[in-house]
């Protein structure tokens, strides 16, 4: 029996035998238990709904009567990989427009976006993202007079990399009616020119101020870059994702996919803010639709901005810019409305922060509000890049979960040391001490931040070194996992961390079958090996969704 799939195949998506006893046989298959414990095994039987119902190992007698049997070869199966923190709609948007994150400096740039505009000349907007004048080693802001050079007087608006700063061009600022006057909105800021016109970048809450004027994407824009997001996803082996931040016209999205069976791996949905929660889940949590793909049980909230447009809220001074702390977006007493009106509705609270007085601001909140929400609530905090050592063991209390991105830590490292000076990193990217102070972490990309593929962020995880094995012997190595707490965290963990432990996250009986075939076998190979996996085969459900050509 098979089921048929919409058209979808263009990008990837592969129909197969689903709803039926299954078989798939013959491999060579490794998964963890909710410990972390290596589970080995050569076969998974599934039941007609898609669902683990024994894993077999050798020796163990087949089922004589099989609806259908998929013969493996022997090739290698691990369960699906989870990326803890991602921005789904985002990613299909970046796709499918500029992408500048492989630059290397502002005049490469320039050129590729002098490349895009002509080659997109009936764009209204020039737009897309994934600069970071770090990378070019520019040591300040591009200006909006550099990007007027190369976008032929169309309006232009670029992301920075992690998304917490906007590019923009005169033909922008002046659509969106910004001038000299126009103040920097609360956790936000306009970087100003000489005689305090708009300079080019916006940081933070001041991007609305130039977004408002871009022409809304249309459905069949927003359907668009779903689908290419997911096949990217897919083809990178991850099955599930949590949402960071969906709106209401990303949730409608999901529905009309789901609604005509596109919908084919599983998202963990956080909104964006209090509004769509409301909007979508009414009094609580919505249930589990289509087949367990789908669910917003969470609210995400933001602290501060990013390290890198010096946004993240420090309790002192950045090293490299005296007298700027950052960015505080909440009051004490606005966080604490917040979460206290998700929390009553049952929703689960993940707030952003990533400078440590952000994080000390979060972590003061969940110690007020335990005793009022009590239950298996499982606060998350989004990054939690820079703690200081005085915070970390407080991750410990409340059964709160920190949501790490491994790779964040190659890409910021030379960055943090420029932002906080040698002396103050005892508490940055300190994965082993949260842990160790009873944290689970759940790992993650930030996509499109950084590039999703979660074979480089497990490798990252235990060696703290980058592509090229920098630094030689890890950055702070004291603070690795193991490779076996790593593949906990990008599975077992980042489920748990969704309240989806009992839906997917590891094969064994009553879960879903998410599965991927690789070309290695990933518990043994070297970082580097680790790193270059490939994927052959993406299963969701027991149904193959992806393979590659």
């Amino acid at each position: 029996m098979k089921r048929l799939i919409a058209a979808t195949t263009a990008l990837g998506l592969i129909a197969t035998p689903a709803l039926a006893d299954a078989l798939v046989d013959n491999v060579n298959g490794m998964t963890l238990d909710e410990n972390g414990r290596v589970v080995r095994f050569d076969g998974i039987l599934m039941s007609p709904d898609g669902k683990v119902t024994r894993l077999l190992r050798r020796g163990d007698k087949r089922p004589q009567k099989l609806d259908w049997r998929a013969d493996m070869k022997g090739r290698i199966v691990i369960p699906g990989m989870i990326d803890g923190h991602g921005h789904v709609m985002d990613l299909g948007f970046r796709a499918l427009s500029l992408d500048l994150s492989d630059t290397r400096s502002l005049d490469e740039a320039k050129a590729k976006i002098a490349a895009y505009a002509a080659a997109n000349p009936d764009r209204p907007w020039i737009t897309g993202g994934g600069w970071n004048q770090e990378q070019w080693g520019l040591g300040r802001f591009p200006t909006a007079a550099e990007l007027d050079q190369v976008t032929g007087g169309r309006p232009a608006l670029l992301e920075r990399v992690d998304g917490h700063a906007s590019w923009a061009n005169s033909a922008a600022i002046k659509a969106a009616g910004i001038t000299a006057k126009t103040a920097s909105p609360g956790g936000g800021r306009i970087e100003k020119a000489a005689g305090g016109a708009p300079a080019g970048v916006f940081v933070d809450a001041a991007m609305d101020l130039v977004k408002r004027a871009l022409p809304a994407p249309s459905a069949r824009d927003r359907n668009a870059a779903f689908l290419k997001a997911q096949a990217i996803l897919l083809g990178m082996g991850v099955t599930a994702t949590a949402d960071m931040g969906t709106t209401i016209d990303d949730w409608m999205t999901y529905r009309r996919m789901a609604d005509i069976g596109n919908l084919r791996m599983r998202v963990m949905s956080y909104s964006m803010g209090i509004e769509p929660a409301q909007v979508i889940g009414g009094s609580g949590p919505t249930p589990w639709l289509y087949d367990d793909k789908l669910r917003m049980g969470g609210i995400k909230l933001y602290l501060d901005g990013a390290l890198g447009s010096r946004g993240a809220w420090l309790k002192a001074p950045y090293a490299d810019a005296p007298g700027n702390t950052g960015l505080p977006f909440l009051k004490d007493d606005q966080l604490l409305n917040l979460m206290s009106r998700g929390s009553m509705d049952g929703f689960q609270i993940a707030v952003h922060a990533i400078g440590d007085r952000a994080n000390q601001q979060v972590l003061d909140a969940i110690d007020e509000m335990a005793p009022t929400y009590t239950g298996d609530r499982r606060w998350r905090i989004e990054h939690a890049q820079i703690i200081a050592p005085e915070d970390l063991s407080r991750f410990g209390r409340n059964g709160v979960i920190a949501s790490v991105q491994p790779v964040h830590q190659t890409s910021d490292r030379v960055m943090a040391e420029a932002r906080l000076g040698q002396e103050r990193l005892g508490g940055a990217y300190a994965w082993r001490t949260l842990m160790a102070n009873g944290a689970r972490l759940a790992l993650g990309s930030d996509f499109p931040v950084e590039n999703p593929n979660p074979f480089v962020g497990w490798a990252v995880a235990f060696t703290r070194t980058d592509a090229q094995g920098q630094p030689v012997g890890g950055w702070r190595p004291q603070e690795a996992l193991t490779r076996e707490q790593a593949w906990k965290g990008f599975t077992v963990d980042a489920a748990y961390a969704g309240f989806a432990e009992g839906k997917f996250g590891r094969l064994a009986p009553g879960l879903r079958a998410d599965f991927i075939v690789v070309d290695r076998d990933v518990t043994q190979v070297s970082p580097q090996e680790l790193r270059a996996t490939r994927v052959l085969e993406t299963w969701v459900g027991g149904e193959k969704v992806f393979e590659a050509k």
